[in-house]
């Protein structure tokens, strides 16, 4: 290994100081006669710490000169740390097998931030936020930052937030949540956080003021749909159970501790009692089961359809959901007329729906279905009129 080290920081030391070029092609050329496969740890430590690091993190002292390039030796400033990342792209371009051993030993000196001095570690933050946004490494280096004494101290913090702030630079909020989820580490984002400060609030203040809204934004939307689906499970299970009583409590609880609206729930509501019903049985039995359903559910679906907006949700969430499963298509006026029929939807929010209320998705198809009882709906509505006006 020190053998290894010896030639590698000599073809380093070799190029003129800050011509990172000619740095690049000594690197290039030296792959012919260096053992890189061999020595991919020790290659890298080099060229991001400047030396070996010892077991425990600590730098291997035996009084061998630091390489004149690493990462710790560039400037601590973004552009001067892209310049110097670049020479790790060039490098493994050209050997493309140095890249899996480069995530490993990225990953191992990371568990070591606290051995590095403040300004090491900002550096070493800018240039991982790099290699991450460029795809040389994957987000899921940051997983050993999630080692209690680093969480606890608020290193893991720290480092995390400059290197997401990097990150973002290059590539969209999008994308990182995508490569984040590949990662494993979807629903990690608080575990950085010390205990103390580990919610939503904590995590909302902390990045605001690092001017990084788009995340905020983005862990608000995540945290929203984790609670739709719990929503959706829950509802789903209390049916199951029979607890129609219970599940209404649970979701008036819901209403008032997230923020949900009324309008907002019903989607999920419907998604629940659809999700608790068997569709199992035969193609020929798939009609009755889905009014058998809806007769079954129906006054928890009246507990929340308390206003037209609602009302007109709920015709809106029937209609998509039976156009994205064709099997009910033909049953969403017979649906309709047993929700109005039980009181959950009204005679005005129908004819609203018909009129301007609808959704494109099997607009045609449904309008169709649906125009014996609108025209029932419209001429009952007319003689009533008339007979007010009697």
């Amino acid at each position: 290994m020190t053998v290894f080290r010896d030639a590698f920081l000599s073809v380093i030391n070799s190029a003129t100081p800050g011509n990172l070029d000619e740095l690049s092609a000594k690197l290039d050329a030296a792959g012919n006669t260096l053992e890189y496969r061999r020595y991919v740890e020790s290659l890298f430590e080099i060229l991001i710490a400047g030396r070996l690091l010892a077991p425990g993190g600590t730098f291997l002292e035996d009084g061998t000169p630091a390489s004149s390039f690493s990462i710790f030796q560039a400037h601590d400033d973004l552009a001067s740390i892209r310049k110097y990342v670049e020479v790790f792209h060039k490098l493994m371009r050209r050997y493309k097998y140095l890249q899996r051993g480069f995530e490993e030993t990225l990953k191992n000196l990371l568990q070591y931030i606290n051995k590095f001095n403040a300004q090491d570690t900002d550096k070493l933050a800018l240039a991982t936020g790099l290699f991450c946004s460029s795809g040389l490494a994957s987000l899921n280096v940051l997983s050993v930052l999630f080692k209690e004494h680093l969480v606890r101290e608020g290193l893991s913090l720290q480092f995390v937030t400059t290197v997401f702030k990097t990150y973002l630079i290059d590539q969209s909020v999008e994308q990182f949540g995508l490569n984040l989820h590949k990662a494993g580490m979807g629903e990690r984002l608080l575990d950085f956080f010390p205990p103390s400060k580990r919610d939503e609030d904590s995590f909302a203040r902390h990045f605001q003021a690092e001017d990084m809204k788009q995340l905020v934004s983005f862990q608000n939307k995540k945290q929203l749909v984790l609670l739709k689906d719990t929503v959706i499970e829950n509802v789903c299970a209390l049916l199951e159970e029979g607890k129609i009583p219970e599940c209404v409590t649970f979701l008036n609880t819901t209403v008032k501790e997230s923020g949900l609206t009324e309008q907002e729930l019903i989607p999920l509501i419907w998604a629940g009692v659809m999700k608790s019903a068997d569709w199992g049985t035969r193609v020929d039995q798939i009609d009755n089961q889905i009014l058998k359903t809806v007769q079954q559910h129906h006054k928890l679906l009246a507990a929340f359809c308390t206003s037209p907006k609602t009302e007109i949700a709920l015709l809106q969430t029937i209609q998509i959901n039976f156009y994205e499963d064709a099997r009910f298509m033909k049953q969403f006026r017979s649906v309709t007329q047993l929700l109005y029929k039980n009181d959950v939807l009204s005679e005005s929010a129908i004819l609203y729906w018909a009129e301007k209320g609808s959704k494109p998705q099997g607009r045609t198809a449904m309008m169709k279905q649906m125009e014996p009882f609108i025209h029932w709906l419209k001429n009952a509505s007319d003689e009533e009129e008339s007979e007010d006006e009697e």
